[in-house]
């Protein structure tokens, strides 16, 4: 009778290892998720969903994620690793992105190119949450979809603010060196 088992049971076994191995995976990528903000306000549920349909790449150093111009194709969040955000020509590192960083959120929205490159700085774990993810999820899961849209709303509304009053502080302080400087001609 145990030899009429064995077969199955090594069936059983093989997928078991094939399904274990991706529940880990799905596992390892709903705790880096959970702590992005555009993901914060989602039920566990809904973020196995997301975990589920998102896509887990490794990157070398020194290799491009995307680069300045290409059109946007959707986020990227830092599993491991760290990646530079840097404008091409001329070119300047505009950020340093560590672990649990996330980046590209705009091109969930639309399709416009990247407005600076992302890069590799050491081997990079990343996870990838692309616009026609977000769609299909969307139609699947409206209220899931719906929840991150509006988080993502809030991030880069908050953002814009920030922009636009550190905008509004630049040109005071350009103001005031203008006026200090014609005063220095005049005298």
């Amino acid at each position: 009778m145990k030899d009429e088992n064995k077969p199955t049971q090594h069936i059983d076994s093989v997928w078991g290892n094939i399904f274990g191995k991706k529940e880990k995976v799905v596992r390892s990528i709903e705790n880096v998720l959970i702590n992005v903000p555009i993901f914060s306000t989602l039920q566990k549920r809904e973020l196995r969903n997301v975990a589920l349909i998102v896509h887990d790449r490794t990157y070398a150093p020194g290799e491009h994620i995307f680069y300045q111009q290409d059109p946007g194709l959707g986020m990227y969040v830092i599993k491991e690793g760290e990646v530079s955000i840097k404008l091409e020509s001329p070119e300047k590192e505009l950020a340093r992105l560590k672990e649990g960083a996330f980046f590209g959120e705009l091109a969930l929205l639309d399709e416009s190119p990247r407005s600076a490159s992302a890069i590799a700085v050491t081997q990079c774990q990343l996870i990838g949450f692309f616009r026609p993810d977000l769609f299909k999820l969307v139609e699947k899961n409206p209220r899931t979809g719906l929840k991150i849209v509006l988080k993502l709303a809030e991030i880069i509304g908050e953002r814009l603010r920030i922009s636009n009053q550190n905008f509004s502080k630049a040109q005071a302080e350009l103001s005031a060196l203008r006026v200090t400087f014609e005063e220095f001609v005049h005298k």
